[in-house]
């Protein structure tokens, strides 16, 4: 070759060179290592295959001069291209034999071909084919040129392979970011906000264009924090503490969050910081949880233990005082003031043994979901009146019954049926003023009986009927800071009903009172088919 040519060659190997170094997105690397190839061979074809890193097999990324539907028949080729072992081992006669095939399948008049390992660091990353109209001779400059020509394209293919990896890993990182439930912020070492999540926007209010490069205490701002926040933690040298599994330690803090729209809203941050290789302090991850809920449901739980330890304690004391007073050796009672006194202690051994069965029916409900019935045919009619007339010695409201005639029998369980009434009578007579009238009754259809308990009491705001069938709520009125309750009533009537395969559901009015109604079906079928669903559910 005249050193002028190859001169030019040379020149032109370090032009596309760093054309292809260049560029870091794999489908364009790929393109232009196939048009260099094809411009410095001549060819007429050309063919760009690499590994998959999963199965090792390889498979035509690029090319040019073929139609789309002889790809498939290149890839089988290739595949016995790079498995020698099957066809008695690998030689040039080998090597020939196969790109003489390959040649073939995309045009017979294709005379000779070249083909160019793709290896970076001994790993074999894929094969450069190029094929030609003619037959000539290369010589071994020739040769050496083109190895460091295809020695430079493994280096850019690995570097675009590699840049792909990232940005997937990236992308996936971005997706379980922001579809993450927990919201999510990054700060850099100086706590200036790194980025945030969507997550976060829906907690605080901030979007993260306007959170991003703020300092962490413009954004985080407490209206009340238990314990010490990040900063005293980095003070302390927290970032260079280590657990006893050698993994740096995070810490947590809770309180009331400021939102951006001035809201308060109750949130735990666990940081965890992210050093580098030496140690150093590169960002700290901030995963922040909406505890508001969780809290809520903490005060209402102290509020239902608190308020049970007073509705034990009251009949308790009640049944001491009163049998205290009738054993008492230095007084004589009448008849009349005995049986007095034993009607009080035996309502209120009557009301300790219907707040232990609710205790005792919720904690079932909540550790196992399911309520067990015993069916059997049910007259309410009859349980609503023995409800009524075990209640109203306890009260001065007026109690009416109002059922329909030949009010049929249906499936269920009585006892659970009876707290279901007691439970919404009790409540009934609680939030309604002395005197008033409270009705139950019921009507019924063909396929189903609803029954009902009216009051004549102060009603439930719109903004609480959907609250109080959930367990410990109680509504919040003026009756409810004289009117003691665990709570609980309203969250076992649902459950109960509901086991039967009934509903239930509330009308009411501020000030005018209100309606609980439940339907039951009167096919011993539909209730069976619901309890064996609460079982096995």
């Amino acid at each position: 070759m005249r050193p002028d040519l190859r001169t030019q060659q040379r020149d032109f190997l370090l032009e596309i060179t760093r054309a292809i170094t260049a560029q870091l997105d794999l489908g364009e690397v790929l393109r232009r290592v196939l048009h260099a190839s094809l411009v410095m061979l001549a060819g007429r074809v050309g063919v760009v295959a690499l590994s998959d890193k999963h199965d090792g097999l390889f498979s035509v990324r690029a090319y040019s001069g073929i139609a789309a539907g002889d790809v498939p028949k290149l890839n089988d080729k290739l595949q016995e291209l790079m498995n020698p072992q099957e066809a008695g081992g690998f030689s040039r006669e080998f090597l020939n034999s196969k790109l003489r095939e390959m040649a073939d399948v995309i045009d017979p008049r294709l005379a000779q071909s070249i083909a160019m390992p793709l290896v970076f660091a001994q790993n074999p990353l894929g094969l450069l084919i190029v094929f030609r109209s003619y037959q000539t001779g290369i010589t071994p400059e020739d040769l050496n040129t083109l190895q460091s020509f295809a020695d430079q394209a493994a280096i850019a293919v690995n570097n675009a392979q590699l840049y792909g990896e990232i940005n997937q890993e990236h992308q996936r990182l971005e997706a379980i970011l922001n579809n993450s439930g927990d919201g999510v912020f990054i700060l850099n070492p100086d706590l200036t906000i790194q980025q945030v999540n969507l997550a976060f926007e829906r907690m605080t209010g901030w979007r993260p264009v306007d959170a991003i490069d703020r300092p962490k205490g413009d954004v985080i701002v407490w209206d009340s924090l238990e314990g010490p926040d990040i900063e005293d933690a980095l003070d302390a040298g927290w970032a260079q503490a280590y657990s006893a599994d050698g993994r740096p330690d995070s810490i947590t803090v809770e309180g009331d969050l400021l939102r951006r729209d001035g809201m308060k809203i109750s949130i735990g941050i666990t940081y965890a910081p992210l050093l580098t290789a030496d140690g150093r302090l590169e960002s700290i991850i901030a995963n922040v949880r909406d505890i508001t809920n969780f809290r809520k449901a903490q005060e209402m739980q102290s509020v239902f233990v608190s308020t049970v330890h007073h509705e034990l304690r009251t009949p308790i004391a009640i049944i001491k005082g009163y049998a205290s007073t009738l054993g008492r050796d230095d007084v004589e009672w009448d008849s009349s003031v005995i049986r007095e006194n034993m009607a009080i202690i035996e309502d209120e051994a009557d009301r300790l043994t219907d707040l232990v069965e609710d205790l005792l029916t919720a904690s079932k409900i909540q550790a196992a979901r399911e309520l067990r019935l015993h069916l059997a045919d049910t007259d309410l009619r009859s349980v609503a009146a023995r409800s009524v007339a075990r209640l109203q010695s306890q009260t001065n409201h007026r109690i009416v019954l109002s059922f329909s005639d030949n009010f049929p029998l249906i499936p269920g369980d009585e006892m659970r049926l009876r707290q279901v009434i007691e439970n919404l009578l009790t409540n009934a007579i609680k939030y309604s003023p002395e005197d008033s009238t409270i009705t139950v009754g019921g009507r019924f259809t063909e396929k189903s009986v609803t029954v009902f308990v009216r009051d004549e009491g102060a009603g439930i705001a719109k903004d609480q009927i959907d609250k109080v069938f959930e367990r410990f709520y109680r509504v919040d009125d003026k009756l409810t800071s004289r009117t003691y309750g665990t709570g609980l009533g309203l969250y076992l009537v649902k459950a109960i009903v509901e086991a039967h395969g009934g509903n239930i559901s509330v009308k009411s009015q501020v000030g005018s009172g209100s309606t609980f109604f439940f339907t039951l079906p009167r096919d011993e079928a539909s209730a069976s088919a619901q309890l064996f669903r609460n079982i096995v559910g």
